[in-house]
């Protein structure tokens, strides 16, 4: 999240923050002229044998493409669905309490790994989604007991928020400037600062700071949470055709599907927090 810091990482990573690609040489321009046309998918020719960089001076073998970043965070949102599934009908009601807790300890440590060690791949973001499927699992389980059909309302209201802002991000309605992303970023990590105050206020006083107590100050705060989640999400989409333009290399795909997975967890969580306050009130 942050304007989601995972994906803020990929701007610096290695083979994104070059303006462009690197230039080959005369004698690869000679054998790109005699291989067949590559259909304009802008990846570099194949490697010579004992070069490990596809013969362009040190870029990627194979640069990242937008369907890299749509296979791969299809892929996780499978497992997440899996995941959550099997855990929501194999789970007794007085385990789910269990399960929420190792799925989000386990996630929220894995998370961080990857975010700060930057050391994302398949068997860590599907391990990551499988860690998030027990913990989402377990909530939605907890909430659709209390309020039946909270769970497809909330799963309808985070596609529906997260194609409407992929709307607006690509007919330009929102501009992901410097300025903006600087707002998001800090009002998100206030938020979170909010949160953790909020957590530790409840070891002194019922309700802590009322933030998640189901009133209306709740409401006001996860609809808050709604919308910068939203403008989190512009910001990712922007990050991931940033790195697509500047020639990242074909690994950070699972690196930018994390980060877009972050966000859209956090998305969803918070509108089954809003659709459970308004349907208690």
């Amino acid at each position: 999240m942050a304007s989601n810091p995972v994906l803020n990482k990929l701007k610096s990573a290695p083979g994104v923050a070059a303006p462009s690609r690197p230039a080959p040489s005369a004698e690869q321009l000679e054998q790109m002229y005699r291989q067949p046309s590559y259909g304009g998918t802008g990846y570099p020719p194949a490697a010579p044998a004992g070069q490990r960089d596809g013969g362009w001076g040190g870029a990627p073998a194979r640069y990242m493409s937008l369907d890299d970043v749509i296979a791969r965070t299809g892929a996780m949102l499978a497992m997440v669905f899996a995941a959550g599934a099997v855990t929501w009908a194999l789970t007794p009601a007085g385990m789910a309490g269990a399960l929420i807790m190792i799925g989000a300890m386990g996630g929220l440590a894995l998370g961080l790994y990857m975010t700060f060690k930057m050391r994302v791949n398949a068997a860590t973001a599907l391990i990551y989604s499988a860690l998030e499927g027990l913990a989402l699992g377990g909530i939605s389980k907890i909430f659709e007991a209390r309020f039946p059909g909270i769970v497809v309302q909330a799963l309808t209201g985070t596609v529906m928020v997260a194609a409407g802002m992929l709307i607006v991000y690509r007919i330009g309605a929102i501009r992901v400037t410097p300025r903006f992303t600087r707002m998001v970023v800090g009002a998100t990590f206030g938020v979170f600062g909010l949160m953790v105050v909020n957590l530790i206020a409840y070891l002194f006083h019922p309700g802590g700071l009322g933030l998640r107590s189901g009133g209306a100050i709740a409401i006001l705060f996860s609809i808050l949470c709604i919308v910068l989640a939203a403008f989190n999400l512009v910001i990712d989409f922007d990050v991931i055709e940033q790195g697509i333009r500047r020639g990242a290399d074909q690994k950070f795909a699972w690196y930018a599907s994390f980060g877009l997975m972050v966000t859209l967890v956090w998305l969803y969580i918070e509108l089954l927090r809003l659709l459970g306050y308004m349907r208690s009130n």
